[in-house]
Parts: structure tokens; sequence; C-alpha cells
């Protein structure tokens, strides 16, 4: 595997296209130049056969005249320097010389042991072809010992008239050692030359390689997330030029990622700071992307690999219906009857499309509003504006009645008109009492009643407040006792509210305690957080439990109709508990049907300097 890759090198490659390309060139050169050899030396060597053949034929020329033949001294006398001839003067390496007659009778050879020849015809068809006048008569071929000769014939002529032949056979063996030698020559000078251009191939190749490895390593290191590297920079050319862009794209890509990473920062942070849940989805429906808030309104502990539908309880039908308009809402009642100390809560649901140019609908938004708390409130005004309106239209309902009635005559008659105006006076009294207490509870929802604390002796507050109902204490023959705990003297409270607190607290025991009863007002320190504690218990009816929970609601009576012939307005126990918790305080009511109640508020102690004694 190694061995593969390591092939798979630039490097490696550029040393074998070099290689290639040489060897090419070579090749294309030898072949061209030993051709271009062989044929050189293959036409001077018979060139020089035929010149030395050429003279041999005009030196025979007149020895071979047919009147000669007929002496026989002089004929012996001719071959006999015809052979000298041959054999001295027109030797050659290797080379046979033959001069025949016009019959083809050898008349003279250059080779010792081919004397026996002489007078013998040479049947070879370049002779016959010679002996016809017929000039160019060569050939190549290969003899009994497998070696390449070289065979020229060419006609004697005596003044235009063919008297001979003569007739050469040369060896080409040194001919083709030569072309061979050339060719072991250029081979040996392609191996170095191959072997000189590896050595070169792999240095240039290293000068391109070696920056391709920086950057290499530069890439590997910025897909590791580190950018203190930097490509080296060897020279002005092509990848010179790539290793200082790479440089200035690394560069630029730590400043994206940074502004990258610092948006994604913002908008983890942003997120997870929204009082509003968010769920991401994609276009598959699965969820990819929330928040903490998400989590906590649903009720789950994480969203992976959960559908956006399934999730909010939708079908895929009624989610394509919120997706296809922008900004699509919806209430969703989250029940949690199931967990213990949680009540049912309402949910607003936003979804938003995410839309691609190119692909349509790609995700989905959905934010989460837990609306809960606004829809009480809602549901709160709604029905004080009904109770305001209730408690208003009985008073002037009745006085209206009244007032017709004494308007139709009986304003006459003087006992029953002063029986009307009574009532009349009696339930403008009671507007005026329910108008009173509105106000005051809007100026404490506004925060327009300002505390003004004083230092106040708390034995002292409770025996006046005691003493204020003290008539109606013996009208119902109802004892009240007043206990404080040792110890405890002073604390810095609004007086004048507290009073009000503790005048409804006792004015509703009275109402609702039988006669010969027993009402019990103490107060003590709660040593485990250093809270005065004010209580005001009762031997009445009680308050049935289901009641419990809206006791200190606006309007909200047990027993309606009693509590209105008692004069009261509903909002007693909602002003107390406004007074109570803008002193910094809690108010708690316990009960039980037909066995009393105790109405418990706490109180610091330690307020603007002051201190218990």
């Amino acid at each position: 595997m190694k061995a593969r890759s390591f092939f798979r090198t630039i490097q490696v490659k550029l040393v074998i296209i070099y290689l290639l390309l040489i060897l090419v060139a070579m090749q294309l050169i030898g072949v061209y130049f030993i051709s271009t050899v062989k044929n050189s030396l293959i036409t001077s060597f018979t060139n020089n056969l035929k010149e030395q053949a050429d003279i041999l034929s005009k030196f025979a020329a007149p020895s071979l005249l047919p009147n000669m033949e007929s002496e026989g001294d002089s004929t012996d006398n001719t071959t006999e320097d015809l052979n000298l001839v041959v054999r001295n003067l027109f030797s050659i390496s290797g080379a046979e010389v033959q001069v025949l007659d016009a019959n083809g009778k050898v008349v003279a050879t250059s080779l010792q042991v081919h004397q026996s020849y002489i007078g013998q015809k040479n049947k070879s068809l370049a002779v016959s072809r010679a002996l016809q006048n017929i000039p160019d008569n060569e050939e190549e071929i290969i003899d009994e010992d497998n070696t390449r000769k070289k065979m020229i014939a060419l006609p004697v002529t005596y003044n235009d008239k063919v008297v001979g032949a003569v007739y050469v056979v040369a060896s080409m063996t040194e001919l083709y050692e030569t072309v061979n030698r050339v060719n072991q020559i250029f081979f040996s000078g392609t191996l170095i030359a191959l072997g000189l251009t590896g050595v070169l191939g792999i240095l240039l190749a290293h000068t391109i390689t070696n920056p391709i490895q920086g950057l290499t390593r530069q890439a590997e290191a910025v897909a590791d997330g580190r950018f203190d590297l930097k490509a080296p920079v060897l020279g002005d050319d092509e990848i010179g030029r790539l290793s200082m862009a790479f440089n200035d794209m690394t560069i630029r890509l730590k400043e994206a990622l940074s502004a990258n990473e610092e948006e994604n920062e913002k908008l983890v942070s942003v997120l997870s700071n929204m009082s509003d849940g968010v769920v991401a989805a994609d276009e598959r429906g699965r969820i990819i992307v929330w928040n903490r808030r998400a989590l906590e309104l649903l009720d789950v502990e994480t969203f992976q690999g959960v559908e956006l539908a399934d999730l909010l309880g939708l079908s895929p039908e009624k989610l394509a219906e919120l997706q296809s308009g922008r900004g699509r809402t919806l209430l969703i009642n989250r029940d949690h009857a199931e967990a213990e100390g949680h009540d049912d809560s309402l949910l607003k649901l936003t979804v938003t499309p995410i839309h691609r140019r190119d692909k349509g609908i790609t995700g989905t938004i959905a934010v989460l509003q837990d609306v809960t708390e606004q829809e009480k409130l809602e549901q709160s005004r709604r029905q004080f504006v009904a109770n305001v309106s209730h408690e208003l239209r009985t008073p002037l309902t009745t006085i209206k009645s009244y007032a017709e009635a004494l308007g139709d005559g009986a304003l006459e008659e003087r006992e029953l008109s002063e029986r009307f105006v009574g009532v009349i006076s009696n339930e403008t009294e009671r507007m005026i009492r329910l108008v009173t207490d509105l106000l005051h509870l809007s100026r404490l929802d506004s925060n327009q009643a300002p505390l003004r604390r004083r230092q106040t002796n708390i034995h002292e507050m409770l025996d006046e407040v005691a003493d204020r109902f003290s008539f109606q204490l013996r009208q119902k023959s109802i004892t009240a006792n007043v206990y404080v705990e040792r110890g405890l003297k002073k604390a810095w409270l609004d007086r004048d509210q507290i009073d009000q607190v503790l005048d409804n607290l006792i004015s509703n025991a009275i109402k609702y305690t039988l006669d010969g009863g027993a009402i019990q007002i103490a107060a003590r320190k709660l040593e485990d957080n250093g809270l005065l504690e004010i209580s005001v218990k009762d031997t009445g009816i009680g308050i049935p439990k289901k009641d419990l929970t809206r006791i200190f609601d606006r309007f909200y009576r047990v027993d309606k109709a009693r509590s209105r012939n008692m004069g009261g307005t509903g909002l007693g126990l909602s002003i107390a508990r406004e007074i109570v918790k803008a002193h910094g305080g809690t108010i708690s009511l316990a009960s039980e049907l037909n066995e009393g109640t105790t109405v418990s508020f706490t109180l610091p102690l330690l307020q603007e300097g002051g201190e218990t004694e």
C-alpha cells in the first residue's frame, strides 16, 4: 500500500514523465541517427567497391579483346598479368575480385584458393546481366557461413563492345560490426542520459513538490483549526503566488470563522436568555436547534430526534397549514395534571417557515410563548369588570327602585318614605365603600400608596384594634384575646395600613363567628427567618377547601348573599394581601369547615434601622 501511494506522488510522476520524454526523444534520435549512419556506411562501401571495380574494368579491357585469344603465349601472359594486378593492386580485405571474359569464364581471381576457378564459367545472374551491358548489378547475399556480403558485377567494354565483366564479392561483417558498435554506444549514452535525467528530475521535481507539500501541511493544519502556520513562499512563480494566495485565504478564513463564532455565541446567548421558547426543524420536520426555555415550556429533557409535529401534538396537515403562511399563530393547552405542583399552561405557538430561493421551504422556526399568566390576567380583568359592574348594579338598581317608589307617592307616607330614604342612604354608603376600596387597590397596584413606616408598639396596636371592635364583640358575646410573645415590643411598619389589615381580618372573624365564640389575636417572632408573624384565629363557620385557593381574589365571596347583606365589598382580603406584600411580607389562610379560620401574615422586623426591644 505504501509503495502504491509512493508511486502516486507528484514527484515520482514528474520523474517518470522526464524519463519517458528523454527515452522517447533518444529513441527517435537513435533510430534516425543509426539508420542514417548505416545507410551512409553501406553507400560508402558500395561506392568504394564500384570505383575499384570500374578501375579494374578499364584496366582489364585491352587484355580481354577477342583477337588475343588465338595467341597462346600472349593469352597466358595476359592471364598472369591480370592475376597479379587483381591480387596486388585491387585487393580488398575480405573480398573476392574476379575478371571474366565475354563468355563468362573466369580469367583472373584475387583469392589464391580459388585459382582452380580460372577457366570455369561464372553462372551468377549478375554476371549474365553485366555481360548484357546492364551497368547496375548489385545485391546483398548471405553465404553458407551466414555472412552477409555485397555482390557487384560491372561490364568490361572496349570501344562500346562488351569484352568481359568484373565480379566483386565483399564481406559486410566489419560494416555491420561498426553499426553494432554505434548502437552500443548510443544505448550506453541513452542509459547515462536517463540516469542523469532521473537525478536532475528528482531535484527539479523536489523544487515543485516541496512548496506543494508545504501547502498540504498548511491545508491540514487549517482543517484541524490551526491558523498560525504559513505556507512557505519560495519564489514569484505560479506556486509562489499560490502560496501567497493560500496564506491570504487562511487569514481571511480565520477572520471569517472568528466572526462566525462570535455570531454563533451571540445567537446562543440570545437563544439561551430568551423568555420565549425557540425550536428549529429541518425540511423533514426533525428538530435540530432549541433553547433551554423551550425544554422548560414543553416539560421535556431533550428534543434530539423528535419530530416537530409530534412534539407539538399537531397533525402533518395542520403543520403544513401553519407553514403555508408567514407568522401563523396557534394556542396550545399543555396538560400538567400528572405532574404534582403543576397547573395547566397555555402556550402561544408562532410558526414561521424558512425559505430558500431555489429549494422552497427548507425548515421551520417555532416560537413558544407562555401566555398562561396573560390569559389569567385577562380573565381576571374580565371577571373584575364583571364583578364591579355587578357590585355597582345591585345598589344602583335598589336606589333607582326606591327613588321611583318615592316619586310615585311613597314620599307622602312619612314612615315609608323614611325607610326608603334609609335604604337609599345605606346603598349609597355601600357604593362609596366599594369605590373607596377600588381606589385603594388601584393605588396599591400602581405603587401610588407609599409606606410611611414608623416605630410601632405591637402590643398597643393589637389592644387598640380589639378595643375598636369591643361593641360588636359584646353584641355577639365573642371573647377576644390578645397574645404578644415575650420580648416582642416594637417594629417598623405603616401603622395606618396595618390597622386596616387587622380591622379587615377581625371584622371578617366577627362576621363569620357564631354567638359565644372566641377570637385570638397573636404576635410572635419567627426564629428561623427573623420575621414578625401576626395571626387572627376564630372559631367561626370556616371556609370549604375548594374556596381556599381563591379566597384572596377580588370580589370572591364564599357566601355571596350573606357577605353582601353584611355590607362587605369582597375586596377586604385583596387589599390586605396587597398591603402585606408592599411591606415585604406574606399572608396565608388556614381553615376547617365548622371549626374556624386562622389568617396569618408576616412582616419584616428590621426596616429603616428599626429593631425589636
